[in-house]
């Protein structure tokens, strides 16, 4: 800088210097809105829920994973106890799979809990007619599988209960 450039500088003053009094006290009254008590913000206001009211429940599918169909069949099948144990079979583990393909033809994959388990001839068969028996349904088919094979880790919550393993 050249000597007609002169600037001052203006140096901030110490806070040994300034004196501030002290702040104003917070009041609860200078927080809240009198438009806005606890009451009114707390009532249910009607134009927000207005549309949800109004809203039809949506129609759920009667076919396909998740439908109707598919739902009534896994009921049915719940009626089904194994003859050993006190526990319905598929909570048991032993249906893998329950799929309704868009003209109503049910199949079922399932397994048992051994090879040689007493009912092996018959318990595919009764799940068989027990599937087709449920309305809606144009025909059914079972699918008996070993692999993977049954273990106690395919039960459901509420069987391990029902046996004491829980």
């Amino acid at each position: 800088m050249n000597d007609d450039q002169e600037q001052e500088f203006i140096a901030a003053p110490s806070p040994a210097d300034t004196v501030v009094g002290k702040p104003p006290r917070a009041r609860v009254e200078d927080a809240v809105d009198p438009d806005e008590t606890p009451r009114a913000t707390m009532e249910r206001k009607r134009d927000y829920l207005e549309g949800f009211l109004a809203k039809k429940p949506e129609e759920a599918a009667v076919v396909g994973p998740g439908g109707q169909l598919q739902q009534a069949v896994i009921d049915a099948l719940k009626e089904i106890y194994d003859p050993e144990i006190p526990v319905n079979i598929y909570d048991l583990g032993l249906i893998y799979g329950v799929e309704v393909d868009d003209e109503s033809d049910v199949t079922v994959t399932m397994t048992l809990t051994t090879p040689h388990c007493p009912v092996a001839e018959t318990m595919p068969g009764e799940v068989e007619l027990r599937a087709a028996s449920v309305p809606g349904v144009r025909d059914a088919e079972v699918n008996l599988v070993w692999d993977p094979p049954w273990g106690p880790d395919k039960m459901t919550d509420e069987a391990r209960l029902e046996l004491g393993m829980l």
